[in-house]
């Protein structure tokens, strides 16, 4: 967003990943006058109440980094084992056209927690989520993977089928004779 001078910081504190990216697209749409997609992303713990939520990126406090995230995440989930670890990724991207109602789409991409960080691939809790049909977490799988499996991907592969829905453009066959004029 560099490229755009004037485009305000939004801040992410709605309640839900759909507050924030709507949040988000509207603000920006309205500077720019101009269609924008917009995300909000996290990582869901049903056992933890939701957390980390949309608190994600901030989890450990507002200046924490991924390792710190993942260790508070690891603490809150001691003891817990089998369904009590399980989780899932959220991403919603939320699309505003100017002079049109915004629309939203959700990817999400279920898993567990592991007991320890595996892997280099990816960031954020990608070392700890664990994909049980790959035998393995994020961390550890090739991006090429990542990219077609992950929440984000959802929600774009979500996002395309909306906008193929939005431009969905009839053709017209033209008929002999030039359509009887």
């Amino acid at each position: 967003m560099n490229r755009f001078s004037g485009v305000p910081e939004v801040a992410e504190d709605g309640d839900t990943f759909e507050a924030n990216a709507l949040k988000k697209a509207e603000t920006v749409s309205r500077t720019l006058n101009r269609p924008v997609v917009a995300d909000d992303s996290g990582l869901v713990v049903p056992s933890l109440g939701g957390a980390p939520g949309v608190r994600s990126a901030r989890y450990a406090g507002p200046e924490a980094d991924d390792r710190a995230n993942n260790e508070k995440l690891l603490k809150a989930l001691e003891g817990k084992s089998g369904k009590e670890r399980a989780a899932y990724f959220v991403c919603v991207l939320a699309l505003k056209i100017p002079g049109e109602e915004p629309r939203l789409v959700r990817g999400e991409c279920g898993g567990r927690i592991a007991l320890e960080p595996k892997g280099d691939q990816g960031f954020g809790y990608d070392p700890l989520f664990f994909l049980p049909e790959y035998g393995k977490t994020m961390g550890e799988i090739p991006p090429e993977l990542k990219n077609r499996i992950s929440h984000r991907a959802k929600a774009f592969q979500g996002l395309l089928r909306l906008l193929k829905e939005i431009y969905r453009f009839e053709k017209t066959v033209p008929t002999e004779g030039g359509g009887g004029r």
